[in-house]
């Protein structure tokens, strides 16, 4: 007898109809003679319309009355699933994130997991009940319910499978699996069977939305077996592991992400510890830096860029800008109309002129470089966000062929 642990989205459970699909698979899986525990999202569009919500009484909340309000939203979703599987005459129960003894730090609105109790999560299984969880929530020191941010679903989930050792961890989403470029803007892109903890990283951190990049470290941490897979589309996945078996591709994704913002600090003074000041103050306000370049200007003077996520853009304008009495330099600029595109794989370790290759496709197109970074497995380009899909489509034309 395996555990399996699935998690389905919340266009996975956004009506009664897709309620009563997801049902049937969990309930399938359960027939198989596995345990199953089932971590469920909030229904479609329910967390963005309880975000309305408060915002019709109080423009600006508490991140801990935020937190309250909006885990509501798993809260009926798990509440459905369990009716709907109660119906077809399984045994089921449905647990909140503080019930299965999910504990997070005090981050509101942004909690991580600090532990995962087992002991009611295998008092259930005991029992032979099909266990559904509330994803994305928790609870921190002060028994106040807490949530993980974005991706917080996924994370729940992996988290359950690393604690429980689950067989395998299912990821079910509203795509067949992992492709090679987003299929909706590149016709072409493939289909993926395998990728690595380390490619699938990248590519949820340079962009890619099928799995949050909190999840995969998750997984690759705890070594959990994951697989994402169609809630739609009775086909194969694409499964997550350390080691693929298959001859690797020289470029396993190409990404793009246009949460992006550039930060430029012109005419800086060129002394020891400038960058520790600049960088070290962002850190302290929890903003992570991406694309870091410096260059050397006229009459000692240096220009120091980076890029930030658009959505932390007031805090890290804060922190730079409150930086005026710690350094000297002329003047702050900031561009949001900027794009990160990112092609990732395992292959380019040990294959020269991959980048090459990269900047003749832009080149090709006319495409503009503004920024770049690389590491063993991923080169990072910015460029304008208008030329960003036709980028996208550029590079996986040069690498991926079908």
């Amino acid at each position: 007898m395996a555990l399996i642990v699935q998690k389905f989205g919340g266009s996975s459970v956004a009506d009664a109809e897709r309620v009563r699909h997801v049902a049937e698979i969990v309930t399938r899986t359960y027939d198989q003679g596995n345990d199953v525990i089932v971590v469920v999202s909030a229904q479609g569009d329910t967390t963005d319309d309880l975000i309305e919500k408060a915002k019709e009484i109080n423009p600006n909340p508490s991140k801990r009355e935020m937190d309250m309000l909006l885990s509501t939203g798993e809260q009926i979703s798990i509440s459905l699933l369990a009716m709907a599987i109660e119906k077809l005459g399984y045994p089921v129960i449905s647990l909140t994130g503080w019930q299965i003894g999910m504990k997070t730090n005090s981050k509101y609105s942004n909690a991580r997991i600090r532990l995962c109790d087992t002991e009611r999560l295998q008092s259930e299984l005991d029992k032979r009940k099909i266990i559904i969880v509330a994803g994305f929530q928790g609870i921190n020191k002060y028994d106040d319910i807490t949530t993980l941010g974005r991706g917080g679903s996924d994370t729940t989930a992996v988290a359950i499978a690393a604690v429980m050792k689950a067989q395998l961890c299912q990821i079910y989403t509203d795509v067949d699996g992992v492709y090679t470029a987003d299929p909706r803007k590149v016709p072409t892109a493939v289909k993926l069977d395998e990728i690595t903890f380390d490619e699938m990283l990248e590519l949820a951190s340079m962009g890619a939305q099928v799995l949050h990049n909190r999840s995969v470290e998750l997984a690759k941490k705890y070594d959990v077996n994951m697989e994402v897979v169609s809630s739609f589309n009775d086909v194969p996945g694409t499964k997550v592991k350390e080691v693929v078996k298959v001859e690797k591709m020289l470029v396993r994704g190409v990404a793009k992400d246009t949460d992006v913002m550039r930060v430029t600090i012109l005419g800086v003074v060129d002394e020891p510890g400038i960058a520790f000041k600049i960088f070290s103050t962002l850190a302290a306000k929890g903003v992570n830096v991406d694309i870091i370049i410096q260059c050397l200007a006229q009459s000692g003077k240096n220009d120091i860029s980076f890029t930030v996520k658009q959505s932390e853009k007031e805090i890290a304008k804060a922190a730079v800008e409150g930086l005026a009495d710690r350094i000297t330099f002329d003047k702050i600029s900031y561009s949001e109309d900027v794009a990160k595109v990112s092609i990732v794989g395992a292959g380019m370790v040990s294959n020269p002129g991959v980048a090459a290759q990269m900047f003749e496709a832009l080149a090709e197109r006319e495409i503009n470089i503004q920024m770049i970074s690389t590491s063993e497995i991923k080169v990072s380009v910015l460029i304008a966000e208008e030329e960003a899909d036709r980028a996208v489509r550029a590079i996986h034309d040069m690498f991926i062929k079908n």
